[in-house]
């Protein structure tokens, strides 16, 4: 605890008039300052006010000394002389977010009066966890996102100040993101994840991530979020036929939309990049087309006019360019 040294203006060389001059007109005889961590416990001896005043301890008692605070509260008393912590103090509360947390006192003495301006500062601990504005953060992110690209993410709050704030971000270990740094910028609000690796929805649709943010107390604390990554799809997937080759026994006239094959394909895609359609392809003869029809929706072959043993005994559809097509 510091303390300012004091005038004796009891000095037997300073004049009567002036002496009386300071006792009535109320001026300060002195500037004292200590300092006492927040959460300190009642009853924790801030500072020894008869000592450092130069008062008689044993005439304390009757000259009624008296303190008070500018914030209305009284965080800290007196007793034999002795300033105490009565009531908890809480830096944050009592000073918000500022570096300098100063409680700002005045010690009244009677008989004679006398005024004295106490300076108490509060001393932060590391009090307070870092925490995030969310518990979850959920991105959406196209598997087309090409690495580099950055996904902002809001930083996490510590009222404590200095040492005591935040000081460290960790991101769990994974193969696609990174932290762009990690520790806290002053110029911005966030963090950003910096995607390092090419997602692949049908891999992995979904990542879950833990950011961890670390303060510089002793013992450190330390607050999580986590971040889910839903991976949106892009059309990277061709559509696939279920089977390389289609072999079909038709009889010969057959009467006209007997079904002669259903096809199925699928795509990993999702949504309207999964949806299929079925045509045949530019390479298919002009005598394939007049004879059978192609469901584009359904994949569904049928007999579309006379088909002639003689003529033509086998109609081979496979998923080859020159016969079969499949688009989505």
């Amino acid at each position: 605890m510091a303390v300012a040294g004091i005038c004796d203006c009891l000095d037997k060389k300073v004049p009567l008039s002036f002496l009386l001059l300071l006792l009535f007109c109320g001026l300060a005889l002195g500037q004292i300052r200590y300092s006492v961590p927040e959460e300190s416990e009642s009853g924790t001896i801030v500072g020894d006010i008869a000592q450092d005043l130069g008062l008689d301890v044993r005439k304390i008692s009757t000259r009624k000394i008296k303190v008070t605070s500018d914030s209305g509260k009284r965080y800290v008393d007196h007793k034999n002389g002795k300033l105490l912590v009565n009531e908890r103090i809480d830096r944050e509360t009592l000073c918000d977010t500022s570096a300098a947390c100063v409680l700002n006192l005045e010690v009244l003495l009677e008989d004679p009066n006398e005024d004295h301006n106490v300076d108490v500062e509060i001393i932060d601990v590391n009090d307070n966890t870092p925490q995030f504005p969310r518990d979850e953060y959920q991105l959406e992110i196209t598997e087309s996102a090409l690495p580099g690209s950055r996904f902002p993410i809001e930083h996490a709050q510590d009222p404590d100040i200095g040492t005591n704030s935040v000081r460290l971000y960790r991101l769990s270990p994974n193969e696609h993101f990174a932290l762009d740094s990690n520790k806290p910028s002053l110029n911005t609000k966030h963090i950003e994840l910096v995607l390092k690796k090419p997602l692949d929805r049908e891999l992995a649709p979904y990542h879950q991530l833990i950011l961890t943010a670390t303060d510089g107390g002793t013992p450190a604390r330390t607050g999580t979020a986590k971040i889910n990554v839903r991976v949106l799809d892009s059309n990277d997937n061709n559509p696939v036929f279920d089977s390389s080759v289609y072999k079909v026994k038709l009889l010969e006239n057959s009467p006209k939309d007997t079904l002669v094959i259903k096809l199925k394909a699928t795509d990993q895609d999702e949504g309207t990049n999964g949806e299929v359609l079925y045509s045949f392809s530019s390479y298919t003869p002009d005598r394939v087309r007049q004879m059978f029809s192609m469901d584009t929706n359904t994949g569904e072959i049928r007999v579309k006019s006379n088909v002639d043993y003689e003529d033509t005994n086998s109609r081979q559809q496979s998923r080859d360019p020159g016969h079969l097509l499949c688009v989505n």
